[in-house]
This record gives C-alpha cells, structure tokens and sequence, in this order.
C-alpha cells in the first residue's frame, strides 16, 4: 500500500479521475441492465409488481408509525419509477397498457 501524499497534486488528480470514471461504468452497467428487464414482458410485468408492492400509487399515510415503514417502501418505489423515466421511458406507457390488458382479462375470466 502506498503512502499518500498530499503535495502530489497529479496522483490526487488521476486517483479523481479513475473514481470518476469507475463510478460512470457502474452508472452504464446499471441502466443496461434495467434497460434489459423492461425490454421484455416479464421484465415490465415483474417491475409493475414491484412498483405496487411499494406503494407508489397509493397513500402511505396511515395515522401512525406504518406511515414511516410504507414512505421507505415508497421511496424505493419511487427510485426505481426514476429509473424508468431515465432509461426506458417509452416502455412506461407499455407496462401500463400491459398492465391494464392483464387486468381486464383477469376481470373477463372471473366471470
């Protein structure tokens, strides 16, 4: 392990530069892969279940402490909804089009 130098301005420099460019390649590999979930169904269908889980399109208040435990699932939720605004947003309007087909034939075969 080498000792660290505070004068040595260019290590500084390149040790900088290498965190960036190490925290860019987790960035990309992180949107490749969520770009590859929502580009198949069962991928967007597994996502949509997630988003419910979370609580992202109801109300988390409850009048008590769950309050807190149901905003942190939100949260999640949340990031995860950010993810898709970034990456796929074009398959958003998919998944919910799915979503409601899904919804409506499971309605049709209850009766």
């Amino acid at each position: 392990m080498r000792e660290h130098d505070p004068t040595d301005i260019r290590g500084e420099e390149r040790e900088q530069a290498e965190m960036r460019r190490k925290t860019q390649l987790a960035a990309n590999l992180e949107a490749d892969d969520f770009k590859w979930i929502m580009s198949n169904k069962r991928g967007r269908r597994f996502v949509w279940r997630l988003l419910e889980k979370a609580g992202v399109y109801r109300s988390s208040f409850t009048g008590n402490s769950e309050t807190f435990f149901r905003e942190g699932q939100r949260n999640l939720g949340l990031q995860i909804l950010g993810l898709i605004h970034a990456h796929t947003p074009e398959l958003y309007a998919t998944m919910l089009s799915e979503q409601k087909d899904h919804e409506r034939s499971e309605r049709t075969n209850d009766h």
